[in-house]
């Protein structure tokens, strides 16, 4: 029962996520991405505030004796980078090409982990990480007619994301994962007011706009306590290839919000990806448990 509960808190958070990403793009049409950034860094900040003490009666956990780390510090940095990337992206290619890349995200990490932490990745992983970052390729077709410089924005958002969750593992697993996740979205102010001076003024949101960030707040931070709480309560080995649900919500809201047609290679790249990613996980755990 603790699996199927956690099934569904994975399908939630993907599914929200999704709606964050759609409302990211949509706001990104009318206010320029250093102002997204500041929203949505404020907006996180408050939600995890109002969580924190909701939970602890107090403030006090968002100050942690590791919070000034060299490793907490880098940890925020890629956080920081990782945005810039990702909204950018979002605001200047089809969404659902930005998740289909997007879902490499393991792929980094794992070689990451080989190259940088010592863990030991056979050949098969090896393989699986090489055949998945050519469906990348596929996706994103480097040289083709319809290639976007752009398109290589979610591949630099993905190796962000990569660092960030490396640097993660080795924090002091005392930290709150809310004081975390707090100051995670504290270092997405910093990344707006850095591309402030290269992007357009700053505008006044509209009504509707007012509406994209309060949904991309909202969405964001549910999705963020759904995954956590999914972690806590199933196994997951389980729960895994569901986190590539995030890529069907993707897609179909790209196609009814934004009139996108993938093509047929975004599929095959898609696939591709989905395909050694699941595979490696299930190497990863045959490796464990030997």
């Amino acid at each position: 029962m603790q699996n199927i509960r956690g099934i569904i808190f994975v399908i939630f958070s993907m599914a929200v996520f999704a709606g964050e990403d759609a409302f990211i793009k949509s706001m990104s049409r009318g206010i320029p991405v250093s102002e997204v950034l500041l929203f949505l860094g404020a907006g996180g900040m408050i939600s995890f505030a109002i969580m924190t003490y909701m939970q602890r009666g107090t403030l006090a956990p968002l100050v942690h004796r590791d919070m000034r780390s060299p490793i907490m510090l880098w940890r925020n940095a890629s956080e920081a980078v990782s945005a810039m990337f990702f909204i950018t992206a979002l605001s200047l290619v089809p969404l659902s090409t930005v998740a289909a890349v997007f879902q490499a995200t393991p792929l980094a990490i794992t070689a990451g982990a080989a190259l940088f932490l010592g863990e030991q990745v056979g050949w098969r992983r090896w393989s699986a990480i090489i055949i998945g970052f050519i469906g990348v390729l596929i996706i994103i077709r480097p040289g083709g007619e319809s290639f976007q410089l752009a398109a290589l924005l979610p591949i630099a958002a993905v190796f962000g994301i990569a660092l960030r969750d490396l640097l993660t593992r080795q924090m002091d697993p005392s930290i709150p994962s809310l004081s975390v996740a707090f100051y995670g979205f504290a270092s997405v102010i910093p990344a707006g007011l850095i591309l402030a001076p290269i992007n357009d003024p700053f505008v006044m949101p509209a009504g509707v706009e007012w509406t994209y960030i309060l949904g991309a707040v909202i969405c964001g931070v549910s999705g963020y306590y759904a995954i956590v709480q999914a972690m806590r309560i199933a196994e997951t080995s389980i729960i895994m290839p569901f986190r590539y649900m995030r890529l069907i919500f993707s897609m179909i809201l790209g196609v009814l919000i934004f009139a996108e047609r993938p093509d047929h290679w975004t599929y095959l790249g898609a696939t591709i990806v989905i395909g050694t990613g699941i595979y490696m996980f299930l190497r990863e755990q045959r490796a464990r448990a030997r």
